[in-house]
């Protein structure tokens, strides 16, 4: 099957209209995935073509948010942070949505790993960066520390004491799986007894108690490409918890926040600054000083601008960490700021203003001290009459 080169609607993948509840998604989706399963279509690239469309609609639909996002900018609207068809083989489905289907009707039916006999990749871990506009803005390496574990020094992993070995497990007989029947069907199902593992250990290590493993802190540097915004997570892999029977390590999922700004809000790509000017300035026009990402930049606002007007500065906003639609723009409003306090050379202006355009305005609300000054002037005249 060649790549779609349009990406189909996400409802339209699952067979679900956009006022269907999570449940009614999520019983689609087991459905689909069970239809085109690599396992039941065996050399059909179409069906796995299909399989892995499902599961990236499944993963947007599934998250609240996710899918907020995506009913109020489409595709556009979680692409770039979560990544289209980000998802590197089959693998990475069942480990991300295996357990909605429960042991017996798909993870076990065609192994986690989504071949019989292979061993599960071990699980994934997450750690949180937080970032500055500036640094989301011009992208930055960071050193992150999460918690995972480690090979046990004292067993080498084995999870038995020195000297001694795993052993087979006598009831699924070494392979970790065991057949049962229901009705036709013969459903194969991870061993009871050894979990899975195959092994079974009779002298477990005194440091890991038999676990093989040891919780430990790492620190891994990363480079957070610009552009990024929250909740946005970098895959970082083969660097999560180790696999309990010797298969690949997990990923360790990197969600970045970006903290807010004292100036700019951002929404998307675009940045929104909001200025204040005078009546003077909105009416005669003006040049002012603006902040942008990369430093100062003139902005000249015409005459006659009214509040709230906006003035776009093109390619001063964020990039596009997929570097598919460059860079946005800063959007600057400008909104009227009202002295709440005026000299009397300002006042005596604004009045004759008013005067001009014949408009009504309030009278002149005499201060204390005008107040206090006329009284002294008035009681001196009436002691000079008498």
């Amino acid at each position: 099957m060649e790549p779609m080169a349009t990406k189909r609607c996400y409802y339209e993948v699952l067979g679900v209209v956009r006022t269907s509840s999570a449940k009614e998604i999520s019983d689609s989706y087991r459905k689909l995935a069970l239809k085109y399963h690599p396992d039941r279509n065996p050399g059909d690239e179409e069906a796995v073509a299909r399989f892995k469309e499902c599961a990236e609609a499944f993963e947007i639909l599934n998250d609240r948010e996710k899918r907020a996002r995506y009913d109020r900018y489409g595709h556009a609207g979680v692409d770039a942070q979560h990544g289209a068809g980000h998802f590197g083989d089959i693998n990475d489905i069942f480990e991300a949505f295996g357990d909605i289907f429960g042991d017996s009707a798909f993870g076990d039916v065609f192994g986690r790993s989504g071949r019989r006999g292979r061993a599960r990749r071990g699980a994934d871990v997450h750690c949180r960066v937080t970032l500055d506009l500036l640094e989301a803005a011009r992208g930055v390496t960071k050193i992150i520390e999460f918690d995972r574990h480690e090979a046990c020094e004292e067993c080498s992993g084995s999870g038995c004491q020195r000297g001694s070995k795993p052993e087979p497990c006598a009831y699924c007989g070494g392979r970790g799986q065991v057949l049962q029947s229901s009705g036709v069907f013969r459903i194969q199902t991870t061993c009871p007894s050894c979990q899975g593992a195959g092994v079974m250990i009779k002298n477990p290590c005194r440091e890991c108690r038999g676990a093989g493993f040891r919780a430990g802190r790492v620190k891994r540097e990363v480079r957070i490409p610009a552009g990024v915004d929250s909740d946005t997570r970098l895959r970082l892999e083969g660097e999560g918890e180790p696999s309990p029977q010797g298969g690949p390590r997990g990923d360790c999922y990197c969600v970045i926040q970006v903290r807010e700004h004292s100036l700019f809000q951002r929404e998307g790509q675009h940045l929104i600054l909001r200025v204040p000017i005078t009546y003077a300035q909105a009416a005669l026009g003006a040049e002012i000083e603006v902040p942008t990402l990369d430093g100062r930049e003139e902005l000249t606002i015409p005459p006659g601008t009214q509040p709230a007007e906006v003035f776009k500065l093109r390619g001063r906003g964020m990039p596009d960490p997929s570097r598919h639609r460059g860079v946005g723009d800063l959007l600057v409003q400008v909104h009227l700021e009202v002295p709440k306090k005026l000299t009397e050379r300002q006042e005596e202006l604004l009045r004759e203003l008013a005067d001009e355009e014949q408009t009504n305005v309030s009278a002149h609300r005499k201060t204390f001290m005008e107040r206090l000054r006329e009284y002294f002037v008035s009681d001196e005249a009436d002691r000079q009459e008498n």
